[in-house]
């Protein structure tokens, strides 16, 4: 019996992780709660180390029982102690320090192939990437005595990434990441975009990169004058243009309408030969369906611990995702599955409609511009999206709406409407906490029971509270800015891309929150969305906006989903069918034979209807 008891404690011991973060944990102010409160430190060991004067805890894993005492205790929600499966105590890869985040496994590259990788954010993807590009040493959670390259490879022996590695160091692989925030690219690097790209070239391929990426117009531009979409496909070229035996993309499709996103991908697939590897981080699960090869998921818990699964087909291994079970490993990482039934609710009728609106046909012009909109209307308990390229005016159209911006006819009146609007581009201008921010903002819905409910809880805003706005990641104010534009009574909300800088994961709970909301508070939402999967998720009926971006275009009146979509999938000439399990859209690749056949018969989307 006792033999049996110490081999628990052996297994407990080896398999618990303790985090403490480091923007959260203050000693000073807390009165050192976690320690007083310790039950093995009131045995006399040291199990919490920590005074007032320190900078942070620590907290030993081998002594820790795992009671969640101090989680509960800390005043500032700093402290994280999480038990993981038993098997993943021998597949340490890297963790950084002594309480901090720990990655379990590695995804396996081959050669010839494209690696999806699929996962929330703060989970390791972008960890991997910096190790798998040599520019990381994984130190197998030794990191007081991190490990020789001979005991690395030892580790690995039997694996392809014994290869993978072993290349590395001896053939001096080399390898191009283009970086996951494109917004930073200006700040790292000087110059004009010609001028760069011209630098790193060594393949012969600059002007038809510059065609395909569409950066003629912008090549005698400095990075500073480029926005986001433009930063983008820059980044994009820095890696194409240049000879590499590995190719990584983290978020290649961010920023991009669904046009730019296709062409970005089949440039990326296009990379391919039998001797190079390409990985791809990406959340559009669409893109990532049509570009990968083959996927690997990673879970765990963000800013804790991250697992990677074993490679599978692509169709398999994104549906393991979304189901949050694996069934190699006879595990579940996630309560729910995740499931994309799309209806067109316009022709169902389920929800009672009372209000009606009509807003008129109008045009406008900015500079060069012309956007002409064609009238239509719209009821409350609706969503309509906006689908175009990028430059076709959705966003102006949305600010008119909003009585941001003026039409060019005085005559022609927009009707006066309360409206919530919510920017493409999120600036915080706030100094205080994001506490201090919704109180001053939405002061009624905070503690409205109905408003948490549909709202703040699924976009996890608790986690957020005490945090300062200023040091938000994108991702994390993304979410803010959502539950203040739903926080705001109105009768029209205007939501301009709500799944940028979120991962697969928070745009799916978004496209929820959104659609929930809307639904029980009987109001109206016009909403431009680029990830197709969110897009059609969130739709009741759709305005496509067709012509030149930057020069004319014109906005059609609402139509309902499956004609607009139709109209949209073929000014992009694709196809989509639907996976059979969870009902996802997925890409048919070009002249496939899904493909012909769908375009011959005009369907080019299809909705489920039950």
């Amino acid at each position: 019996m006792n033999r049996l008891r110490k081999q628990q404690e052996e297994t407990d011991k080896m398999t618990r992780i303790a985090i403490v973060e480091k923007d959260r944990c203050k000693p000073k102010n807390c009165g050192l709660a976690c320690k007083k409160s310790c039950p093995v430190v009131r045995m006399g060991k040291q199990c919490i180390v920590v005074e007032s004067n320190s900078k942070m805890a620590e907290i030993s894993e081998t002594l820790c029982i795992g009671c969640g005492i101090c989680v509960k205790k800390c005043p500032y929600e700093a402290i994280k102690i999480i038990n993981l499966p038993s098997n993943l105590a021998k597949d340490t890869t890297h963790r950084f320090s002594k309480n901090s985040f720990k990655l379990h496994r590695l995804p396996t590259p081959r050669t010839g192939e494209v690696l999806g990788l699929v996962g929330t954010n703060g989970i390791g993807k972008s960890t991997a990437l910096k190790i798998l590009a040599g520019k990381l040493k994984p130190n197998l959670g030794k990191f007081e005595s991190p490990p020789d390259w001979p005991s690395i490879l030892s580790y690995f022996r039997g694996s392809e990434l014994q290869n993978y590695f072993t290349k590395i160091l001896e053939d001096n692989l080399k390898a191009v990441a283009k970086p996951q925030y494109v917004d930073q690219i200006p700040k790292a690097a000087k110059g004009q975009v010609q001028e760069l790209l011209i630098k790193k070239c060594d393949r012969e391929n600059l002007l038809q990169i510059y065609e395909e990426l569409e950066l003629t117009g912008v090549k005698d531009r400095t990075l500073d004058q480029l926005s986001g979409g433009e930063l983008q496909r820059f980044a994009i070229a820095m890696c194409v243009v240049q000879h590499a035996d590995v190719y990584m993309f983290d978020e290649p499709s961010s920023y991009l309408d669904v046009k730019q996103r296709l062409k970005a991908a089949k440039i990326i697939r296009d990379l391919v030969t039998p001797h190079n590897y390409v990985i791809v981080v990406e959340h559009d699960l669409a893109v990532l369906d049509y570009l990968s090869d083959y996927v690997c998921c990673l879970y765990g818990m963000p800013g804790v611990y991250g697992v990677v699964t074993l490679p599978s087909g692509v169709r398999e291994g994104i549906n393991i995702f979304l189901d949050g079970f694996i069934p190699t490993e006879n595990m579940r990482f996630r309560d729910s599955e995740l499931s994309f039934k799309v209806t067109d609710q316009a022709e169902k009728e389920v929800v009672k409609r009372t209000a009606r609106y009509t807003y008129p046909s109008f045009t406008k012009h900015i500079g060069n511009f012309e956007l002409k909109v064609e009238g239509g209307e719209f009821t409350d308990s609706e969503i309509i999206v906006m689908l175009g390229e990028n430059g076709t005016g959705k966003t102006t159209m949305i600010r008119i709406l909003a009585g941001n911006m003026q039409v060019d006819d005085d005559l022609t009146e927009i009707p006066r409407l309360n409206i919530s609007y919510k920017p493409q581009k999120i600036s915080p201008k706030s100094q205080c906490s994001v506490r201090h921010l919704l109180y001053e903002k939405i002061p009624d819905m905070v503690n409205h029971a109905q408003f948490k409910t549909d709202v703040l809880s699924p976009l996890m805003i608790d986690d957020l509270l005490n945090l300062e706005v200023q040091h938000l990641s994108g991702g994390e104010l993304q979410r803010v800015a959502l539950a203040l534009c739903l926080g705001k009574v109105a009768d029209v909300y205007l939501i301009d891309e709500p799944s940028a800088y979120l991962d697969s994961e928070q745009r799916l709970h978004a496209a929820k929150v959104i659609k929930r909301f809307i639904l029980h508070a009987k109001k109206t939402a016009f909403i431009v969305e680029h990830d197709f999967l969110m897009g059609t998720y969130l739709a009741d009926r759709v305005i496509v906006f067709e012509g030149i971006p930057s020069k004319s275009a014109t906005a059609q009146s609402p139509q309902s989903l499956l004609e607009g979509m139709n109209r949209f999938l073929r000014l992009l000439d694709i196809t989509f069918r639907r996976d059979k399990d969870n009902y996802r859209p997925r890409i048919n690749k070009k002249d496939s034979v899904k493909d012909m056949e769908q375009k011959k018969s005009g369907n080019y989307f299809f909705l489920d209807i039950d």
